[in-house]
């Protein structure tokens, strides 16, 4: 099974930046024990849905050519939390990329609330490994449409954008 922890982009610039959002509510399961009486969302996930905009935004960039790992985060700092209710925004920007990987600096925030800020490397795997030879990115993010987080590409008229800023509701 695959966990999404991103509900949506709401703007996506290849290969410079993208934002998404993600809506924390009580029907996720794990926040009914984490912490019994006062449920916020885990920093694990909170960094998951932050990985995921980055990996999703460096392998677009490559036309998802490559297989994108999570390698490390080197610079992780929690300043809040997220409750049920809240909708958390992910900022990434790419600030870097190479035959190698990438890295992403980003922050999640509730609202005017800094939640969380943070550096993430990321590592191409070569295709001809077999622990790679399965996976195939490209098509586990448009066939399976990632919840329908990559719609913001589409334009009224169905036309495919290279850049499109969300209008917020």
């Amino acid at each position: 099974m695959r966990w999404i922890w991103i509900d949506r982009f709401t703007e996506f610039e290849s290969g410079s930046h993208a934002t998404a959002v993600k809506n924390v509510t009580l029907a996720e399961e794990h926040l009914h024990d984490h912490y019994p009486g006062f449920p916020v969302m885990p920093g694990s996930l909170i960094m998951e849905g932050l990985a995921q905009t980055g990996g999703i935004l460096l392998g677009e960039k490559n036309d998802f050519e490559h297989v994108v790992i999570l390698a490390k985060i080197p610079k992780c700092e929690f300043h809040s939390w997220a409750c049920p209710g809240d909708k958390l925004t992910y900022k990434v920007n790419l600030v870097e990329s190479s035959e190698q990987g990438g890295m992403v600096e980003c922050t999640a925030t509730a609202g005017d609330r800094l939640v969380a800020e943070a550096e993430i490397v990321f590592a191409h795997v070569d295709k001809t490994r077999p622990e790679a030879a399965a996976i195939d990115q490209k098509n586990f993010v448009f066939s399976m449409r990632l919840l329908g987080v990559m719609d913001v590409g589409k334009a009224g008229d169905g036309s495919t954008k290279i850049s499109v800023k969300a209008e917020s509701h």
